[in-house]
C-alpha cells in the first residue's frame, strides 16, 4: 500500500477552498513527498493550474478513473 504525506478529499471543502487546500498541502509536501486527492470528477483544471504554477516539479497519476470517483496521487519532485 502506498502512503500519502496528505490525502485531500476534496468533496469535503467549500467551493472557495477546494484549490487553495490543494496547492497548500501540496506547498507543504517535501521532495519526494505524494498527496492523494479524491474527488468526484476529473480534476483536470487543477492539472492545468499545477502545470502553469510548478512546470515540471510535480507527477500526476490517476489511481482511479471515475466514473463517480477520481484519485489522483500528486508528487513533488523537488
Amino acid at each position: 500500500m502506498t502512503e500519502y504525506a496528505a490525502i485531500v478529499k476534496v468533496p469535503e471543502y467549500p467551493p472557495h477552498l477546494k484549490h487553495q487546500t490543494i496547492f497548500q498541502t501540496f506547498d507543504g509536501l517535501n521532495p519526494s513527498e505524494s498527496m492523494l486527492i479524491i474527488n468526484d470528477h476529473d480534476p483536470v483544471p487543477l492539472r492545468f493550474q499545477l502545470e502553469s504554477m510548478h512546470k515540471g516539479n510535480y507527477g500526476w497519476e490517476y489511481i482511479e478513473q471515475g466514473p463517480s470517483t477520481f484519485q489522483v496521487k500528486v508528487t513533488k519532485l523537488s
